[in-house]
């Protein structure tokens, strides 16, 4: 962290204002954009593993999941699934860098400053979701390329965009809160690995529920990863919006209300 960006910080006497800690969560957040782009490899993921998905999965599995039609008639279908995958994936990387940065002592310091207990956990949040957008740009574009478009309109096309976004801020409280519970990096990476491969690949991602076996029809019926799908392919190509546009909805305060709270209570036991 550079002297300038400390020095951006309100001081003590500030600390009381109300909402102050909006200021000092932007100033943090900027904070990680600035280390981003002086750092440009750590994009390496978001930006690469998006085309790479995208084309691998089309051209593999295209074929068989097309019923004739081809990769094309596939790419409508997997698009905004594989956008779930790739923008929820991104988001473990919020807790394996709190998990680095407590290693580093950077908390250390945040701690001798006169701001709120919140505010370096949103700040890291927030620096993160430049990355979850640069993700969603790039498999967008890719998309496109291919042949890709918004057949309910580019209204409801966008808004498919910013609810993968708004997820995915929400999800990325349980990498928080995993980052400050472990003690490695390399432990929370692979716990989250543990997990998201079940969500996503036991999902409505890649082929419709009803063509697996029953246990786990019921599983992917009931994670929230497969009814964000469904409301992103509602949104993108058309259909019944409204129930899976809830259901995600309440899974998004459901995630902020269990694990913003885990997260804060561990960053004050944490030293």
């Amino acid at each position: 962290m550079t002297t300038a960006t400390l020095e951006h910080i309100p001081p003590v006497e500030h600390r009381s204002r109300p909402f102050a800690w909006v200021q000092q969560s932007l100033t943090l957040a900027w904070r990680n954009i600035v280390r981003i782009r002086q750092n440009p490899e750590a994009l390496a993921d978001v930006t690469f593993q998006p085309i790479i998905f995208l084309t691998l999965f089309l051209f593999v599995f295209g074929g068989a999941m097309s019923q004739g039609q081809g990769w094309q008639g596939y790419l409508p279908w997997l698009l905004p699934g594989l956008l779930v995958q790739t923008v929820v994936f991104s988001t473990m990387g919020t807790g394996v860098g709190l998990n680095d940065d407590f290693a580093k002592g950077v908390f250390d310091r945040f701690r001798s400053l006169p701001i709120a207990r919140i505010s370096p956990l949103i700040g890291a949040v927030l620096g993160d979701a430049v990355r979850y957008m640069l993700s969603i740009v790039i498999l967008m574009a890719t998309g496109f390329a291919l042949g890709f478009r918004f057949d309910n309109g580019i209204g409801y096309g966008l808004l498919g965009l910013v609810m993968v976004l708004g997820f995915a801020l929400s999800m990325c409280w349980i990498w928080v809160w995993l980052g400050l519970t472990m003690k490695t990096a390399q432990g929370v990476q692979g716990i989250a690995f543990l997990v998201m491969f079940p969500l996503t690949f036991g999902s409505n991602i890649f082929a419709p529920t009803s063509t697996m076996p029953a246990f786990l029809q019921t599983f992917a019926r009931y994670t929230p990863i497969s009814h964000l799908v469904d409301l992103e392919r509602a949104l993108m190509g058309g259909g019944a919006i409204q129930k899976p546009l809830l259901i995600t909805l309440a899974w998004m305060v459901g995630l902020v209300a269990i694990f913003a709270p885990l997260a804060i209570r561990a960053y004050r036991r944490r030293t």
